[in-house]
């Protein structure tokens, strides 16, 4: 009861910080999101059960069909760099969280705001200006081509 009403809160909270004219708003991507915030942190996981940041990543985009390793250096590997003042929802978003490299990474989803699994929390949503992650903010990746951000973000093919 607890974790569905969370992720009813965090849904809604989703819902009205993305705006409902967005493009991202009702899309496969949104949906997907939305469906797993709440979702306990695992270290090693993959699944609904439990995901740590790489494998939150990695399930949202294989339920869009996009392939992704399970390890955030490794996805930091892919795409094309796209710079913060570029960012689109999509993009992954990476951060320096232990003092040696990449180590973790989220979804942009627009307005400023990322999901991600985050250790203490689980699945949940972040602004990019918050201290904690401007600090440790390393980078960004454009991973799907325009087709692909348009069936994933828009809800078009």
């Amino acid at each position: 009861m607890k974790k569905k009403l969370t992720v009813a809160v965090l849904g809604a909270a989703l819902l009205f910080t993305t705006g409902a004219g967005s493009a991202f708003a009702d899309s496969p991507m949104e949906q997907e999101i939305n469906q797993l915030l709440g979702t306990r942190y695992s270290y090693g996981g993959t699944t609904p059960n439990g995901f740590d940041c790489s494998g939150f990543t990695m399930y949202v985009f294989a339920q869009l069909g996009l392939k992704l390793p399970h390890q955030s250096g490794s996805q930091f590997e892919m795409g094309s760099s796209v710079s913060r003042k570029d960012l689109r929802p999509g993009d992954l978003v990476f951060f320096n969280t232990s003092g040696r490299g990449i180590s973790h990474v989220g979804i942009y989803i627009g307005d400023d705001k990322f999901a991600h699994s985050s250790s203490s929390r689980g699945v949940v949503i972040n602004r990019l200006t918050e201290e904690y992650y401007v600090q440790r903010y390393v980078g960004s990746k454009r991973i799907m081509n325009d087709a692909k951000y348009e069936e994933a973000v828009s809800g078009t093919s």
